[in-house]
């Protein structure tokens, strides 16, 4: 049996996505920019596109700019907001030790131009305090930037909480709602989002386009330099078949995202159940504050690049963390926020799962994994020392 469980990492185009974008791949090829009217149908699309996203995120259609995904739209809203604090003398940023590395990064660049960055604990159940974003705000704060939901454990964050303080305190709010968008009701308005991002590929559209939504008000600096598309804060000519695409599939999965979530939980639940029987294991962040398909476990006593090639064996694909850090052979910067030690975070399985899946599937990983991680314990001398009291269990 084959199990595709990896639906953090990236999903399956669907059909309704596949059918938007198909005349702007063949008949309707046109470049929006261009004036005759064939070029004009692509621009029509495109906005059309545009309000779509707009109106399911509580926005206007000029809030709306479209990118190449979600990492271009964390770098441009970061770095502006950046640049903006620079030129009233603020160069204080606040973001979270957890965050997707297109974040973290981005703040590292900025912390060699002089920037100061103050990441916040997010706390064993993986989850940020709103005192502790209150704590760390300065009078030279130029922006507060957390995640809407962890992609590699699941846990969802206090964005409306966050949002109202940070608007009271008149300071840019950004959050990275990648792993939300789709799957979890946003109303930019209702939440006090300033600034906002989301790839395409995480709710079935095709990789290679994303949104940032950027309240108005908010200045933008360009990050790539050309020609005025996106109202000339983001040059290159539109993706307008991966646009139509994110536009309906967006719009199909909150269509749908209720009887989506009744599907995906029970058999997320019962992943959590059966999977958690296994001795010395643990499951990771908040049950109470989760996406729907977030599946984070350690066992201690394997390596999780072992686990993950012997599940994929057996047909099950899986990952140990982020897709976009799978060649670093350091656990989990995730794992580590919670506190984990280095040798319990090694030993980490994520099984992301989405409506496609199915309970069958759902059983035949509650059968495999076990064997799985019995098998690699069986042959790791870590295992051994761990059992014979040579080490002491941290799990």
């Amino acid at each position: 049996m084959f199990v595709y469980a990896d639906n953090a990492a990236t999903t399956c185009v669907s059909k309704t996505a596949l059918d938007a974008m198909m005349p702007y791949l063949t008949t309707q090829y046109g470049n929006p920019s261009s004036l005759y009217a064939f070029a004009q149908n692509a621009k029509e699309a495109l906005e059309n596109a545009r309000k779509t996203v707009a109106d399911i995120i509580g926005a206007q259609p000029k809030e709306i700019y479209f990118t190449s995904g979600g990492s271009e739209a964390d770098n441009q809203a970061i770095v502006s907001m950046a640049k903006v604090g620079a030129l009233k003398g603020k160069k204080h940023l606040i973001s979270t030790k957890f965050e997707h590395h297109a974040v973290l990064h981005t703040l590292k660049k900025l912390e060699k131009e002089g920037f100061e960055v103050t990441l916040l604990d997010v706390h064993e159940d993986g989850v940020v305090r709103l005192e502790d974003v209150e704590a760390a705000v300065r009078d030279d704060t130029a922006l507060v930037t957390i995640m809407f939901a962890n992609n590699e454990i699941g846990t969802i964050q206090p964005i409306k909480e966050i949002g109202e303080f940070c608007r009271a305190r008149k300071i840019p709010f950004h959050t990275d709602a990648v792993q939300a968008a789709g799957h979890m009701p946003i109303n930019v308005q209702e939440m006090n989002i300033d600034l906002l991002s989301m790839s395409g590929h995480k709710f079935h559209a095709p990789k290679g386009v994303g949104v940032l939504y950027a309240k108005t008000g908010m200045p933008l600096f360009n990050i790539i330099e050309g020609g005025a598309q996106e109202r000339g804060k983001r040059a290159g000519t539109e993706n307008v078949p991966g646009i139509v695409a994110l536009a309906a599939a967006l719009k199909e999965s909150v269509d749908n995202m209720e009887a989506n979530t009744a599907k995906i939980i029970p058999m997320r639940d019962k992943l959590f159940a059966e999977l958690g029987k296994i001795p010395h294991s643990k499951i990771n962040g908040s049950l109470e504050h989760h996406v729907p398909g977030t599946v984070n476990m350690c066992f201690e006593g394997i390596e999780g690049e072992s686990l993950l090639l012997l599940l994929d064996s057996k047909g099950i694909c899986a990952s140990s963390g982020s897709a976009c850090t799978s060649g670093s052979l350091d656990p989990s910067h995730v794992l580590l926020a919670l506190g984990l030690p280095h040798e319990v975070a090694h030993g980490s399985l994520r099984l992301s799962i989405g409506e496609y899946n199915t309970m069958e599937q759902i059983d035949h990983i509650i059968k495999v994994v076990p064997e799985v991680v019995s098998y690699l314990r069986s042959i790791s001398p870590v295992w051994e020392e761990l059992e014979n009291g040579t080490r002491k269990h941290l799990i």
